[in-house]
């Protein structure tokens, strides 16, 4: 009976560790009345609010809402209450952008948010930003004088991590004179042979990285980066304890000087990794470089300094068009100035340096971009601004609903596009 009961217990115990919190029973659905929710400029555009419980209607529900231009609701309002569980809104734009009716409620103590965002005109957007006069001048001196310092790269076998078709490593190697070491995690093919090449570049944060050996295992050679300066194989602890503390807030680090801003070190780190790869023997000369958020400024920035690359894929691109504020327009993560006072004149001048869509501008590559509507930390209004400045070939594929997150068709979407431009 012991025996039994030991086992049963064993049994619960497991089926309580693969359980997974997943969703909610209770949802606001916003709906707008255009399936691409796509409208002319001054068409009007009917928001449908719905708060279901287990797919039926809740009534005498309170909600908040705001309405309005992303990052700027012209309407804001509280304690609404929807007596059938259905509210309607409406609104419109004059002018390019997207317009959002986001809800909230509070139910039993839970929080609830549902959100859409319709778009007006979005492939009229243009940046606000302007393009420094010195701009590819700064740029190509920057890396000329970045390259002077020898990559002195170390390589160290991860035997953990390697599979059965890749060799796995964590790797390093300076980025220039007094900026440190660039760490990540190098996957190549054990097969002798030339392989293409993709760098993969991060998102915001401060964390270890695990590497790429599931893009096509033994097929291509990929190095995923961190940009901090720190090996990338650390505890978990170590880097919340820096996000926490030195590295808190580090993408404000000397934002008033264009030589000293954090992201000179980071962007010129990014190249130093392309030249890493192109100094590797099996390396067949194609090279893609692909990220998300922060990661897919670095994937344009990337692309657009270095002509190794021969294509690249951005999702939900950061830093892009951060100059907008000045014109109540949503601006790109950080949103630089967004909850801030005025800015110095030499604070805007350094953004200019450092802004996803004046690298746009110079842009001779294929790349590939998907992003969503209703992402509030990336604003869509922010993204196709900086989409709207590439002469090259591009292609947009827009997952509505997502925020700052993607689907798992939009993963796979996205995967699909790199292993044909590796040409796998």
């Amino acid at each position: 009976m012991r025996k039994v009961f030991s086992f049963l217990l064993g049994l619960l115990c497991a089926l309580a560790a693969t359980a997974q919190i997943r969703g909610n029973e209770i949802r606001i659905v916003v709906s707008p009345d255009h399936t691409d929710w796509t409208y002319r400029l001054n068409e009007k555009c009917t928001f449908t609010v719905q708060v279901m419980k287990a797919q039926n209607l809740l009534p005498d529900v309170k909600i908040d809402y705001e309405l309005g231009p992303e990052m700027y609701p012209t309407e804001t309002k509280t304690g609404v209450v929807l007596k059938d569980g259905t509210l309607k809104l409406q609104g419109t734009m004059k002018t390019p952008g997207f317009f959002r009716c986001k809800v909230k409620a509070n139910i039993d103590g839970h929080a609830y948010d549902g959100m859409a965002t319709a778009a007006y005109a979005p492939e009229q957007l243009q940046p606000v930003t302007t393009l420094p006069a010195d701009f590819r001048e700064f740029w190509a001196n920057t890396l000329e004088n970045a390259r002077k310092t020898p990559l002195n790269p170390l390589m160290t076998l991860l035997p953990e991590r390697c599979t059965e078709t890749d060799n796995v490593y964590q790797v390093s190697f300076q980025t220039k004179a007094w900026g440190g070491r660039f760490y990540g995690i190098l996957s190549v093919p054990k097969k002798e042979g030339m392989y293409p090449a993709l760098l993969r570049v991060p998102g915001a944060g401060v964390r270890p990285y695990s590497g790429d050996t599931y893009t096509a295992p033994g097929q291509v050679i990929t190095l995923e980066v961190g940009i901090h300066g720190i090996p990338v194989t650390m505890a978990q602890s170590v880097y919340d304890d820096l996000g926490r503390g030195a590295l808190s807030g580090y993408y404000n680090f000397r934002r008033d000087d264009r030589d000293a801003f954090y992201y000179n070190r980071v962007i010129v780190g990014a190249l130093r990794a392309v030249d890493f790869i192109c100094s590797l023997p099996q390396f067949d000369g194609t090279l893609g470089v692909t990220g998300s958020s922060q990661g897919g400024a670095l994937s344009v920035i990337t692309a657009a300094l270095d002509s190794r690359v021969t294509f690249f894929a951005a999702v939900h691109p950061a830093l892009c068009d951060l100059e907008a504020f000045t014109k109540k327009r949503a601006c790109g993560w950080p949103h630089y100035f967004y909850h801030s006072p005025a800015p110095s004149e030499k604070e805007l001048q350094t953004m200019r340096y450092y802004d996803t869509a004046n690298f746009a501008r110079l842009l001779n590559v294929p790349g590939w971009f998907s992003w969503g509507y209703d992402d509030d930390v990336c604003p869509p209004t922010s993204m196709y601004a900086a989409y709207n400045s590439i002469t090259s070939p591009k292609e947009l594929h827009p997952y509505l609903e997502t925020r700052h997150y993607w689907y798992q068709e939009q993963w796979d979407e996205w995967q699909e596009w790199l292993r044909e431009q590796l040409g796998l």
